[in-house]
């Protein structure tokens, strides 16, 4: 049976760069962002996201980000696969661990969720998961 984990997430570092802006044509770029979590996961995130902006204010997104920390107080590190939106100043995903990739007594840890951000740079996280 899986667990409700919740958690806040503070966004920490954020470097974003385009790596093509044509005229007539949504802008492509790539961002390597830091943060920390608190809550039911606690740690250090560092992600890499990919970004489509039709529009300057809209984009989707998807990610993979390493979390180095805690769940339910077992230690290790885990991957989280990240698929979401930007619009209004709001970002919102859908996440999942990816499967295989904990290590130390987060080895066998599976789970799905999702964040929404707010303008402080935190987010509210939620996390289905099971070891």
């Amino acid at each position: 049976m899986a667990t409700q984990g919740k958690a806040t997430f503070q966004i920490t570092g954020w470097d974003e760069a385009p790596y093509e802006d044509k005229k007539g044509t949504a802008k492509l770029s790539q961002a390597h962002v830091t943060n920390t979590f608190d809550g039911d996961i606690k740690g250090d995130g560092s992600a890499e996201y990919l970004m489509a902006y039709p529009t300057p204010e809209k984009a989707t997104f998807v990610g993979l980000q390493r979390v180095s920390g805690t769940v339910e107080g077992k230690r290790g590190t885990f991957v989280l696969e990240a698929r979401g939106t930007f619009e209004n100043g709001i970002a919102k995903a859908d996440w999942s661990v990816v499967p295989g990739s904990g290590t130390g007594e987060l080895e066998n840890l599976a789970g799905d969720g999702s964040y929404e951000s707010k303008s402080d740079g935190s987010a509210d996280v939620v996390l289905s998961y099971k070891f």
